[in-house]
């Protein structure tokens, strides 16, 4: 296998909360996480109602997404949060925020990484099931693609090209583990153009936004912020990121290498509706470790009715 398979499911081992504002709404936020029992899953606790971090509660993909009623309660900004557990291994969390979006901090999902290591990582005696990708699904929309197929691994594949010559055409490639989420892409910051900004305030959006939580190319085509960039493809890493936190919505660490030509959190959404209402293109698996640091086999394992891999 191209990964070290965890054979159980975890969650935290203590309370830790982090406070900011939302990137969108300019708003004051905080959140609290909390652990939860094996098989809880990933659970937003927003106003009184919960919302599971499932694919089937997406409600809207514009700028970022959204768990819930873009019109009603929702969480929106999840993509950063859910990206950090999904590169950490973090199976079953509740999150209780007292606003309608997740914090920005500093654009990345660094600061989640710290909040997690803070709180500790507890192993659970419940095997974690996996969704294994056994055949090819693949979605496209205009010039842009995103796809599924079988790895022995978890594999990301994310090429961007943008007209704009402080991106251009980028690309980064990698099987995906927690010390490679670490170093290579949970730093990696969220981005917008000086353009667009009178647009997006008209529209209610990037209330927030600023060069503490953005990285901002000028009508110039230059990088605003004074310190430059954290990676020479930084752009890149961050769409890897944004990809890593909306397909975490498949309720379960999925097997298989996700590619992706200019996709988004639209097109991340819909390729991972396709591979999921494709029973033929996926097995949910568990590990069948006969000993102690010995190689894991993989089982086939029936899905609960409920299960979040059910739509």
């Amino acid at each position: 296998m191209g990964i070290k398979l965890q054979d159980y499911q975890t969650t935290l081992k203590s309370r830790v909360s982090l406070t900011g504002i939302g990137v969108h709404s300019g708003k004051p936020v905080s959140i609290h996480f909390a652990p939860a029992d094996a098989d809880t899953g990933v659970v937003f606790q927003v106003a009184g109602q919960e919302f599971r971090a499932i694919v089937s509660e997406v409600g809207a993909t514009d700028l970022c997404t959204l768990l819930g009623d873009p019109a009603g309660v929702h969480i929106a900004t999840i993509e950063h949060l859910m990206a950090a557990l999904f590169g950490l291994g973090i199976d079953n969390l509740l999150i209780e925020v007292d606003g309608t979006e997740v914090p920005i901090l500093d654009g990345s999902a660094a600061q989640f990484v710290e909040a997690i290591d803070q709180a500790g990582i507890e192993i659970q005696g419940v095997k974690r099931r996996y969704i294994r990708v056994v055949k090819p699904v693949r979605i496209e929309s205009g010039a842009s693609w995103a796809e599924f197929r079988p790895y022995g691994g978890t594999r990301f594949e994310v090429e961007i090209d943008f007209e704009s010559p402080a991106i251009g055409r980028q690309s980064f490639a990698s099987d995906i583990n927690d010390d490679i989420f670490r170093r290579e892409i949970s730093r990696a910051r969220t981005f917008g153009f000086m353009k667009d900004v009178e647009r997006l305030w008209a529209a209610g959006y990037a209330l927030g936004s600023s060069l503490e939580n953005s990285v901002v190319i000028g009508d110039d085509n230059h990088i605003i912020n004074m310190e430059g960039l954290r990676f020479s493809n930084e752009f890149v890493r961050h769409k890897t990121l944004d990809a890593m936190g909306d397909l975490a919505l498949a309720g379960a660490r999925f097997i298989g290498c996700f590619r992706s030509y200019r996709g988004g959190h639209r097109l991340n959404a819909a390729a991972l509706r396709r591979l999921l209402s494709d029973h033929s293109a996926f097995e949910v698996v568990e590990t069948n470790r006969r000993e102690r640091g010995r190689s894991a086999e993989l089982i086939a394992v029936s899905a609960a009715v409920h299960a979040p891999w059910t739509l």
